[in-house]
């Protein structure tokens, strides 16, 4: 496929999912050509706004019934007590608790423009990849050039507390979210190295990420999508099946990734999956949109392994589990996150926004993965002394599984 056939496509994708001028995904964020039109600079009342975000869930929400309760009592609640931004702030958070949904929430003026910032593909943090292991935050990786290569943050330390907060148990995107922040400003870390403790102050800095990695080891091509959200991601990994295109099987990496642009996930399972349904989106009233693959030039057939773990979630479940429903790679590692729901991002007066679920997606075979995961098809765990002692067991279980099903292959053509 050429590289303006993977643009076209691109666009053509995310015309599907165009609402209000923005894209829908399938994470927390949003891929949009303007952020400033995602700013409301209407002035309102305090009391105004909330009625404002009590009107935007009613009308858009995915469940009609509000998590089985009157919307209206809400309304008639704090009629006429709102008085400030922080009353709207109390009551809007302890309206949208009710529906029992993590993924809608309310984002002041501070928080929905650090949102439209990430919008902007200008990513501010320290430079690290972080995973779970049994609730501690472990770091896996430090970019090379960033702020935290320069603090001698290490791969296998354990994040204890951001800026005083402790983490053990957190979902990784808070962790990341405490991390991340404005360009120049400092985020403290208290770490621990093996038995030692110490705290590491480091600045914030832009950081550059290249979503894709490649490698080849023998005749096995090794693919990290480390996130979905890059605009670059598609032409990343096509860069990516070029430089493994010699090699007889692939390993594609999606653990740590949280997810990111539903039309990315949708375009490199299509170049697995010649045919057939990829996805579902289920919207209110459930509605029901199927999302199917498109004719390409460029199709990938080979035996495939894809890593998956606890946070591997949203986009990277859509991709794992078409793969895995079309029996077209084999999954290895742990459960995934399960996060089955669609986000939009609402617009409000004062400069804030609301991040609402509008949507549930369905795999291939109508599985609703939400809360649940997907299991892999060969379990294999990765312990704190793995982490600690750099030792990726689920990369190397990987490589020998796979080498047999490229064995097999090989077998099975040569009897032909």
């Amino acid at each position: 496929m050429k590289r303006n056939q993977v643009i076209l496509f691109i666009i053509t994708i995310a015309g599907l999912f165009l609402l209000n001028k923005f894209v829908m995904n399938v994470n927390n964020n949003i891929s949009i050509t303007d952020t400033s039109e995602l700013v409301n600079h209407e002035h309102v009342s305090s009391q105004k706004l909330f009625e404002n975000v009590w009107g935007a869930v009613k009308n858009n929400y995915y469940d009609p019934s509000m998590n089985h309760q009157s919307w209206a009592r809400w309304k008639e609640h704090y009629h006429g007590k709102i008085k400030t931004d922080e009353d709207a702030k109390v009551a809007i958070d302890s309206m949208l608790a009710s529906l029992d949904d993590p993924y809608s929430r309310y984002m002041d003026k501070a928080e929905y423009n650090d949102q439209n910032t990430s919008l902007n593909s200008k990513i501010t943090g320290i430079g690290v990849n972080i995973a779970s292991v049994s609730g501690k935050v472990h770091i896996i990786n430090v970019m090379d050039g960033t702020p935290a290569q320069a603090a001698n943050l290490m791969p296998g330390d354990i994040i204890l507390d951001i800026n005083g907060k402790e983490v053990n148990g957190l979902p990784l995107s808070d962790v990341a979210n405490l991390v991340r922040g404005p360009e120049n400003t400092i985020v403290q870390l208290t770490i621990l190295r093996n038995k030692d403790k110490f705290i590491k102050k480091v600045s914030r800095k832009e950081i550059k990420i290249k979503t894709v990695k490649s490698s080849v080891d023998k005749n096995i091509g090794y693919i990290q999508i480390s996130s979905f959200l890059g605009t670059s991601t598609p032409n990343e990994f096509i860069d990516a099946v070029e430089k493994t295109k010699e090699s007889q099987g692939i390993i594609l990496d999606l653990r740590g990734n949280t997810g990111g642009l539903l039309p990315n996930a949708i375009f490199i399972a299509n170049l697995f999956i010649p045919d057939g349904n990829i996805v579902s989106i289920v919207g209110r009233n459930n509605y029901k949109f199927d999302i199917y693959a498109e004719d390409t030039e460029f199709e990938i057939d080979k035996p495939m392994i894809v890593l998956v773990d606890g946070s591997s979630a949203s986009a990277s479940e859509i991709l794992s589990g078409a793969l895995k429903d079309y029996k077209r790679a084999k999954l290895l590692g742990t459960k995934t996150f399960g996060k089955g729901m669609v986000q939009k991002i609402i617009p409000l007066p004062n400069e804030t926004g609301l991040n609402l679920t509008i949507a549930k997606y369905l795999t291939p075979s109508g599985s609703d993965i939400n809360k649940k995961g997907i299991s892999p098809d060969i379990e294999v765990k990765l312990t704190a002394e793995d982490v600690k002692n750099r030792k990726d067991v689920q990369l190397e279980t990987a490589k020998k599984i796979l080498s047999q099903m490229i064995q097999q292959e090989t077998t099975t053509a040569l009897k032909k």
